[in-house]
This record gives structure tokens, C-alpha cells and sequence, in this order.
């Protein structure tokens, strides 16, 4: 599976378009879709998943809301399970801390989270912001730190990290 990360909007939100068989899902399409849309070029789009509905991560999500084969994933339409989409499998991880509706999907197959922004590098998302939580944020940290330190953290903003290096540098997880 091919993961690619497009750099949108004045926030420069991380928006990921995965690749496997000539198929795609969407993960926080921020505010330029153009570029999005040349991402995915001539794969066909399965679904689109949000980690949270701050503005920066759903600027795009109208030009995929017209396409009714493309099913959305976002808080309030799923559980914590585990999900099958196309060739695409997936657990969706209830994370709110940073918004109420924070989720993180993972994964297993390329063991990878993508955590919106719920974790950053050394960091976290604010929780100052309407309906942030720190009390939820650190219930949902240590949920998330029960996991493989080898698990990427694809974040939505900055640099990827890895679990294990958020567990040793990361004030937040201490």
C-alpha cells in the first residue's frame, strides 16, 4: 500500500491519499482539492476518513460528498471495530481530547495510525479549542499507548513520529 501525504491549506494540513490495487481512501481532505485530486489520479476513491471536523482537515470534503459511491468515515457515522472497505482494512479508535470527534484509524496491515491531531512530534493537538478535553486526552493516551512502539503515527500537521518515540520523548505520554 502506497501512502502519500499532500501539504493543503494556510495551516498546511496533512491530507492522505493510501494506494493499493488501483484504489484509494481519503484521509482528511483539507483545503485544496486540486492538489488532492492529482494524488489520486486515475485510482478509484473508496472512501473518505476524518479524524476530526476542525476546518483545516475538511475544506475538500464537499467535492467527495457528491460522489455516492464514496463512503465517509468520521465520528459520528462509526464504532470502534474494525472496518473492510474495497482491499482496505482498517479500526477505527475513539481519541477525543483534542475535539470530541477525534479518531484514530489504524492500520495493521502497513502498521500505521493516522491521528489527526490528536499527536504530533513531542507534542499534542490543544485542547483549549471548542470541545477539547485534556481530561479525554489523556484517557485516550493511554489507550494509544498500549500499542506496537513500532506503529507509524501519521499526524495532521508537521512530521510523521513513531509510538515508541512519542512514549520516550513526548512530555504528554510521561
Amino acid at each position: 500500500m502506497e501512502v502519500k501525504t499532500i501539504i493543503t491549506g494556510t495551516l498546511e494540513e496533512n491530507c492522505y491519499v493510501l494506494i493499493k490495487n488501483n484504489k484509494c481512501l481519503v484521509i482528511d481532505p483539507g483545503a485544496d482539492y486540486p492538489k488532492i485530486k492529482d494524488a489520486i489520479g486515475d485510482n478509484k476513491v473508496l472512501g473518505v476518513l476524518i479524524t476530526h471536523s476542525h476546518f483545516d482537515h475538511v475544506g475538500a470534503l464537499r467535492n467527495f460528498l457528491a460522489k455516492k459511491s464514496v463512503k465517509i468515515f468520521k465520528k459520528s457515522n462509526t464504532l470502534e471495530k474494525e472496518y473492510e472497505i474495497g482491499d482496505f482494512t482498517f479500526e477505527c479508535i475513539y481519541t477525543p481530547g483534542h475535539s470530541a470527534d477525534s479518531v484514530t484509524f489504524y492500520f495493521k496491515e502497513i502498521n500505521s495510525m493516522f491521528v489527526g491531531d490528536f499527536i504530533f512530534k513531542e507534542s499534542i493537538g490543544r485542547c483549549d479549542l471548542p470541545t477539547g478535553d485534556l481530561a479525554a486526552m489523556n484517557k485516550s493516551i493511554e489507550i494509544i499507548k498500549k500499542y506496537d512502539d513500532s506503529i507509524t503515527l501519521y499526524n495532521g500537521h508537521g512530521e510523521k513520529t513513531t509510538l515508541g518515540y512519542e512514549k520516550k520523548n513526548n512530555p504528554y505520554f510521561k
